[in-house]
């Protein structure tokens, strides 16, 4: 099993009515060093919400000179697989959010999504270790990395926050 935090940019609350920005993954290893990161054009047709785009500090002229979806989607798939052992596992600190446009993404513009039909936030993980549905973001002091809104730095601070949680209470990761 290989966990890889992922954190997404988009301009808009869900995908094909808006268009993901940037995303970026961490393999959660000891170094946290193997990462990736992706940028996408905006869907045709699709709208923009400018406070949103703001959020990745990414100007609408910047993100139509984007890369098209289908050059980027199928790249990350293979990284993601080629980083795998067994099957892999997507860990977010919101997957109801970035989960849905990497799936969506994934089916649209590569052979489908490498993590399959779920995903797991590491906010309810450190819930169950702690057995408080109501601990809230308690976790994320546990992460080093400053967020940033630049996807590789957001994941790999969710990543570092689980590594940092699981070993203080002794939780194998693996």
């Amino acid at each position: 099993m290989s966990l890889f935090v992922v954190d997404v940019e988009a301009d808009g609350p869900c995908p094909g009515l808006y268009s993901m920005v940037s995303f970026g993954a961490v393999l959660v290893d000891s170094a946290l060093a193997t990462t990736y990161y992706g940028q996408t054009r905006p869907l045709v047709g699709a709208s923009f919400d400018p406070e949103a785009l703001a959020v990745s500090k990414i100007s609408r002229d910047q993100h139509l000179s984007f890369p098209n979806p289908i050059e980027v989607l199928p790249d990350f798939v293979r990284w993601v697989k080629n980083h795998s052992v067994d099957k892999p596992v997507f860990v977010s600190d919101n997957p109801a959010f970035d989960w849905q446009f990497i799936n969506y993404y994934c089916h649209a513009f590569a052979d489908g999504n490498p993590f399959g039909h779920s995903a797991r936030r590491v906010g309810d993980f450190y819930a169950g270790i702690q057995r408080d549905w109501r601990c809230g973001g308690k976790w994320r002091k546990y992460g080093q990395t400053r967020h940033t809104h630049h996807p590789v730095d957001d994941a790999k601070r969710v990543a570092e926050a689980l590594q940092g949680f699981c070993k203080e209470f002794n939780v194998a990761l693996s």
